[in-house]
């Protein structure tokens, strides 16, 4: 509880200043709320800006009623947090603690009002972002999770959670606090169940069910027209976002999975310029979406684009996966890449019950006591070798071939074999997997050898390989053999080296071929695609 008396000890050192608190009078109206009155509930929209001039706001525990934390907001200070920049939902209730007397700004209206007043918005942002990073350390919000670690279902939506930084608390089934939840809720507290505030329980949880509740899936109108459709929240599609909202462009990004890509998973990135003691993938990227939204970029998600059709004067359609349509000036493909399945019996079934594909916190926390294998020999594996050997017993990390010097950093692999709690099987791959509802244990062989080696294990990270993800701009593109993006000279476009042969489509990242496979490259590309994008949209007026 030490961090919510500091954000808000933080919030009284650096107050809006007068001129902001008359411009907020200005853009607003005045209103008075009895003591008692509700004034936001968990999953309505975060429409309005809400200053705090008289009186005691609190926080109000969604499940029973109650205040949630001893700190309260007090006069000078205001509501909300970070998901105010995207129009998400309100996580957790909020009360008038006695009367008080506040100034309401329409959301619109404040974003245009923080654009006008940087120093404004420097204050707002930085808090509304502490105010996040202690939501995801406390586990508030009024998001809980019963079983994730027995139902697939549960832990899809708590791995999409983690993922997009979204508060969340998991509880084990039978709990003393997955039955007090359980009794509010009218459920069984054996069972497994994700559940929204008191009243709401998602009978059938998944990554987009929990997004709607939470205001991150956008509803599109076909009439709407954005200037650029950037398709990909990774690094290039963040960085093109930043840049296209901060050169005026009206911006929509949209991602299938969770804001950060393949780079979100990186528990930990050392090479990138600016960060000497290193920076997660997650955090780099969310800094990123944070700067975008104050220039007023949207973002929704989980999104995956069907299918994108050019227009005759020149523009396009793209129609998701939910049916739902959006045109668009241009667009810029920074999908990246996923990796492989491998062909090993039963590793479908284990699929996150066991088989993952990222090492987050969220799948660190299941590789305690258990010896963890990672298969890959490329950075990405070796940067999860060094995370996950903090939490799991032991790591093994499978390469196939004899030696990791052509694909992971030489500062990397030396920390590899160094670090006694990690075993490199080279010229060895995985045979089998063993287990019941759950993995529990892995099967390597040497390839040089033939010899069979059985190891117990809940946790196996596949990290092999990579495919682009490309199958929705074929026949629209060209693409290379391996089904990567041709851009510049390589299909005949000399104007730029992100155009590809179809004007007013681009790539940039790790979907293009030929690109550095590098998180600074992505960024950088993503960041220059935009003044070509820019040139693009004003032809077609």
């Amino acid at each position: 509880m030490e961090t919510i008396g500091f954000d808000l000890r933080q919030m009284q050192r650096t107050p809006l200043a007068a001129s902001h608190i008359e411009a907020l009078r200005s853009a607003g109206q005045s209103r008075l709320y009895p003591q008692g009155t509700v004034i936001a509930r968990q999953g309505e929209a975060m429409d309005r800006f809400v200053y705090l001039e008289e009186g005691e706001i609190e926080v109000v525990d969604a499940f029973t009623g109650e205040r949630a934390l001893p700190s309260t907001l007090g006069p000078g200070q205001y509501m909300g947090e970070i998901a105010f920049l995207s129009g998400g939902a309100w996580t957790l209730p909020m009360r008038a603690a006695v009367d008080c007397r506040v100034i309401e700004v329409e959301r619109t209206a404040m974003l245009t009002l923080m654009a006008q007043i940087p120093e404004m918005s420097d204050i707002i942002i930085g808090v509304f972002a502490a105010r996040r990073r202690r939501q995801l350390e406390a586990g508030d919000g009024s998001l809980r999770l019963i079983g994730e670690d027995i139902s697939p279902a549960v832990a899809r939506v708590a791995a999409f959670a983690s993922r997009n930084r979204i508060p969340y608390r998991s509880l084990e089934p039978g709990s003393p606090e997955a039955h007090a939840t359980a009794i509010s809720c009218n459920i069984d507290a054996h069972a497994p169940a994700v559940i929204f505030g008191r009243d709401m329980v998602v009978t059938d949880p998944s990554p987009h069910a929990v997004a709607r509740l939470l205001g991150l899936n956008l509803d599109f109108d076909a009439q709407e027209r954005v200037d650029v459709l950037i398709v990909g929240g990774g690094p290039a599609g963040v960085a093109a976002a930043v840049y296209a909202g901060a050169e005026g462009l009206r911006a929509l990004v949209v991602e299938d999975i969770a804001i950060g890509g393949q780079a979100g998973t990186s528990s930990r990135i050392e090479n990138y310029m600016g960060f000497p003691t290193g920076i997660s993938g997650a955090d780099l990227v969310w800094r990123g979406e944070i700067q975008a939204m104050k220039f007023g970029t949207r973002f929704s998600m989980p999104h995956r684009v069907a299918s994108l059709l050019r227009q005759e004067d020149g523009s396009f359609c793209a129609t998701f996966d939910n049916g739902q349509k959006v045109s668009a000036c241009a667009v810029v493909v920074a999908t990246g890449v996923q990796y492989r399945r491998l062909p090993i019996d039963r590793l479908e079934d284990f699929e996150g019950l066991g088989v993952y594909y990222a090492a987050t916190e969220i799948e660190a926390r299941r590789c305690r006591g258990t010896q963890a294998v990672i298969i890959g020999g490329g950075n990405s594996a070796g940067q999860a070798a060094m995370y996950l050997c903090r939490s799991a017993a032991c790591v093994h990390v499978v390469v196939r071939g004899p030696s990791l010097a052509a694909s992971m950093s030489d500062y990397l692999l030396s920390r590899l074999e160094a670090d006694p709690a990690i075993t490199i099987h080279y010229t060895s791959e995985v045979g089998a997997l063993r287990g019941g509802e759950r993995l529990e244990g892995v099967s390597l062989i040497d390839r040089s050898t033939g010899r069979t080696t059985d190891i117990d294990s809940r946790a196996l990270f596949v990290m092999v390989g990579a495919a682009p993800n490309t199958g929705w701009l074929a026949g629209l593109v060209d693409l290379d053999a391996n089904g990567f993006v041709l851009t510049g000279a390589q299909c005949g476009q000399d104007a730029s080296p992100y155009a590809t042969s179809c004007p007013g489509i681009f790539a940039v990242g790790d979907v293009r071929a030929g690109s550095v496979k590098r998180v600074a490259s992505a960024v950088g590309e993503g960041s220059v695609v935009i003044s070509k994008v820019w040139e693009h949209v004003r032809k077609l007026g």
